[in-house]
């Protein structure tokens, strides 16, 4: 059987003959795509997603600048805010649910939020011919990280991005290889492009040309590294994304009231789900942050595969006087305000709801993020604490079964 070319541009005679093709009609064809020619190849439709907006969450952000040049993030200031969120999703319940976290967290004083690290990092790998060639490598990299960063400060190629700052180089040899964390920091992007770039100028320019052994592969990204997936070093370490603390302090009478729950049925919940954490091996401590992350990225155009860095999680809970103390880590946010699908109508628009659209915007953004899952995370917790989980039931059976 002959196979017909499929047609890869986005003009509009491909994307009809695409659409015809596959015998699409109704809604993946009835909307206008002329917005999103640019997103992607072979454009073919679009998705509806369903967005709820919750709030309002109220939440003390911190505002911070990276200083330079090592790049450590410094707090300069903080604010109380009131701040609406968007939720695209179709997980019953879930609005709802974030919801009543939001408003239990702001009957008892609300969120507080803190930005503590921003890197991002691509993972490549020199192999030698030999573990004395790649020891060899390491030691010339770590001896030559300012060279480096000037290095690369200083090129003029129109591909290498300025915005991409190399802050650090790390290194981690396991035979004839030598691994190498690229360590950068992108402004208001996520910028997963643009440190590719900088990465790939660092391999072929710099260390194929200039150290003392020559490595017989270099690879851009060798598996070491955080990206899109769960990873124990970022876990622990943070280094791939926005490095997110957010605290909430509960009174024993929000609990009951609007949690209808206990701080004693909280803290045996905690202890049973955190051993189960940890026998099952799971890379994080926590209840269901995946959920209020992915819709997050979803109505602001994030990329939706960083979710499964993004949703690694530590929670805590701590009796206090009166109530109970709720904490959450997201040691590997990763978000933009700018770039990447925050460029389209609806992303944008969604983004200037919470003042996040633009530059200057990223840590802001991060900290409504980390609110937001932790308003899920002490909600949802609440309904599975009371007996039987006889709330966390009900949820589902009532609202998930609207649907079907």
């Amino acid at each position: 059987m002959e196979i017909k070319r499929w047609p890869r541009k986005n003009d509009a005679a491909s994307i009809e003959a695409r659409q015809k093709a596959l015998g699409l009609n109704g809604g993946v064809t009835g909307i206008d795509l002329s917005p999103y020619v640019n997103a992607q190849e072979m454009l073919t439709g679009a998705a509806v997603l369903p967005v709820s907006v919750v709030g309002p969450l109220e939440v003390e952000l911190g505002m911070y600048e990276l200083e330079e040049p090592f790049g450590r993030v410094s707090e300069t200031g903080r604010s109380q805010e009131q701040v609406f969120v968007p939720l695209g999703h179709t997980e019953g319940g879930l609005s709802a649910s974030l919801y009543r976290g939001a408003r239990a967290a702001a009957e008892s004083g609300g969120f507080r939020t803190y930005v503590l690290a921003d890197r991002i990092t691509r993972a490549s790998c020199f192999v030698c011919s030999s573990t004395e060639e790649a020891v060899s490598l390491s030691r010339f990299l770590d001896a030559h990280v300012a060279e480096m960063r000037r290095w690369l400060a200083e090129r003029e190629d129109d591909w290498i991005s300025s915005f991409a700052k190399l802050r650090e180089v790390e290194t981690h040899v396991i035979g004839p290889m030598c691994h190498v964390m690229w360590a950068f920091t992108t402004g208001d992007a996520c910028g997963p492009n643009m440190m590719t770039r900088n990465a790939y100028a660092l391999n072929m320019g710099y260390v194929m040309e200039h150290a003392p052994v020559k490595p017989e592969r270099a690879l851009l990204e060798a598996n070491m590294g955080g990206d899109k997936k769960p990873s124990h070093r970022y876990f622990e370490r943070g280094g791939h994304g926005k490095t997110v603390l957010v605290e909430a302090t509960l009174t024993d009478k929000t609990v009951r009231r609007v949690l209808r729950t206990t701080v004693d049925d909280l803290l045996e919940l905690s202890f049973a789900g955190t051993h189960g954490a940890v026998a099952s091996g799971m890379q994080s401590v926590a209840f269901t942050p995946a959920s209020a992350i992915a819709a997050i990225f979803a109505a602001t155009g994030q990329d939706l595969g960083m979710v499964g860095t993004s949703s690694m999680a530590h929670g805590t809970g701590r009796r206090v006087d009166g109530g109970i103390h709720c904490a959450l880590r997201l040691p590997g946010l990763e978000v933009g305000t700018v770039g990447g699908g925050t460029i389209y109508p609806y992303a944008r628009a969604w983004l200037e709801l919470m003042d996040c659209a633009g530059a200057g915007k990223v840590y802001r953004f991060a900290q409504i993020v980390a609110a937001a899952t932790l308003a899920l995370e002490i909600s949802a917790s609440a309904a599975m604490a009371t007996a039987g989980s006889e709330n966390f039931f009900q949820a589902h059976h009532e609202l998930g079964s609207k649907r079907h």
